[in-house]
């Protein structure tokens, strides 16, 4: 039907056929629809598709509650948004109904009374998809009238009402979410008297505002999200909450490198309104950055429990392209092309997001965020097959044990860096061997002479210091504790 040709009366809605279903057999119908038909379920989610989706999946043919326990930064939320999905585009309500009440089987005392008095002229409204989604974000200050409702005693006095009449409730959230979705993020956090009331709703249907007790039995799917660690017995959620829930989904982060970059290259705003100046992002620097993010959880030095969010690379992607942005319209260049020095200018947006543990705040967050970058390139080096040029890597060693150095300015352009890596025997032999340069491009034969040149200062055989000039390899200086790879650069 289209919108003009919608039943608008009780009478006319009886008379199209229209039968009531609740959420949760709305919600596995629309899914077995799109299961049917091959339709993508989560679009935009990248890396669920054998693990969280068909847990995810199970819970709602199962007409069940869920939770999605993990940490940050896994796109819990956005899969809950994406629920709006599953719902039908359009439902029926009584005109007016604060809490959706289906015109066939009105649950509020206001939608009886409405019925009872037009009958079949009884004014219906239409309702779309994403009014049905109600999402609230749990802190300790969200209160049972938040969340439930309150007396309104606005209401009492106009109406002539006694306080414990059910038409004097204003209503709170849950039942504003009545034949819809409902969904609380960081559900710990909610007080202990909030999370009775919410299981109270999801077992008997009862409600209880400033003592009267009403039967509400709300048509709720409640969706919650939360951090592991705080979803115990030993934390703050209350146990016959918990029993309540039907599935207890875990989410998790990118498990391959090529996951997460996908990820990244699809959230991170990388294409700049300069249609002069075209981004061009060599692979190998968007790997690296992706496995900054990889090394980061599993440091022993941060905090795992707070978790490394997918944000970070990111924001590392973010900001690298715009290093390499500001250097260009500096030097005239024609092309954006981030280089691996452009990540050490995204230093804040690594250390605003590691939460170190002890051993890391002595260590300190810049110094664990220039290993990390430098580790990075290492790997994604030897990736690329940085195995395969050991005579040339020799060259290039050698050149600086003999006292070479080479110190290129984070604003020098393309060509002229690459003037500078031409004087460091074998440099240039790598990128062209490994295909780390674009043909002549110059800003990627810059990027890949820079990936080598970090890749051996992760190993220790040069040296890098603040100012970004590669000389001789420093010599180890002990280290006491700790764990992981550790040098200075």
């Amino acid at each position: 039907m289209t919108a003009a040709t919608l039943p608008r009366t009780l009478g006319a809605l009886r008379a199209s056929g229209y039968q009531p279903r609740s959420i949760k057999d709305e919600v596995r119908a629309n899914l077995i629809r799109k299961l049917g038909s091959g339709d993508r379920l989560f679009p935009g989610i990248v890396g669920y598709d054998d693990t969280v989706v068909p847990q995810i999946v199970n819970a709602l043919l199962s007409r069940q509650h869920f939770i999605l326990l993990g940490l940050r930064g896994q796109a819990k939320s956005r899969i809950v948004r994406q629920l709006v999905d599953l719902l039908d585009e359009r439902i029926p309500i009584l005109q007016g109904s604060e809490i959706n009440d289906d015109p066939l089987r009105p649950l509020s005392k206001y939608g009886r009374l409405l019925v009872e008095e037009h009958g079949e002229d009884t004014p219906v409204d239409w309702v779309e998809r994403d009014a049905r989604f109600v999402e609230k974000l749990a802190t300790p200050d969200v209160t049972i009238a938040d969340i439930i409702g309150d007396v309104d005693p606005i209401k009492a006095a106009r109406g002539g009402h006694l306080l414990s009449d059910e038409l004097t409730i204003h209503y709170g959230l849950l039942p504003r979410a009545n034949r819809g979705i409902f969904a609380v993020n960081e559900l710990p956090d909610l007080a202990g008297k909030i999370q009775v009331g919410l299981f109270n709703i999801m077992q008997e249907g009862d409600i209880q505002i400033k003592g009267y007790p009403i039967r509400l039995p709300l048509d709720v799917l409640l969706v919650f999200t939360a951090n592991p660690e705080d979803y115990t017995a030993r934390g703050k959620i209350i146990t016959p909450l918990k029993d309540r829930i039907g599935a207890e989904i875990m989410t998790h982060y990118p498990e391959s490198v090529q996951a997460g970059m996908a990820i990244t290259a699809q959230e991170a705003w990388v294409q700049r309104a300069h249609a002069e100046l075209p981004v061009s992002i060599p692979d190998y620097v968007a790997e690296s950055i992706e496995r900054i993010a990889f090394l980061a959880r599993s440091d022993k030095r941060i905090d795992q429990r707070s978790g490394v969010s997918q944000r970070l690379p990111i924001t590392i992607l973010e900001n690298a392209v715009s290093n390499a942005e500001r250097r260009a319209l500096l030097t005239g260049e024609r092309e954006v092309v981030p280089r691996p020095t452009d990540i050490y200018a995204a230093l804040p947006a690594i250390t605003g997001k590691l939460e170190l543990e002890y051993e890391g705040e002595l260590a300190g967050a810049h110094r664990i965020a220039r290993e990390l970058i430098a580790r990075a390139a290492a790997e994604t080096f030897a990736a690329w097959g940085g195995e395969a040029v050991p005579a040339q890597l020799e060259e290039v060693v050698d050149y600086f044990e003999r006292g070479g150095v080479l110190q290129l300015g984070e604003t020098a352009a393309a060509a002229a860096a690459v003037q500078g890596f031409e004087l460091v025997p074998g440099l240039l032999d790598i990128v062209t061997e490994l295909a780390l340069g674009r043909g002549e491009s110059p800003g990627h034969r810059a990027a890949g002479c820079e990936l080598v040149l970090e890749s051996l200062v992760a190993e220790r055989r040069i040296s890098r210091n603040d100012e970004g000039a590669y000389g001789r390899a420093a010599p180890p200086r002990p280290k006491h504790g700790g764990s992981g790879l550790q040098f200075d650069v």
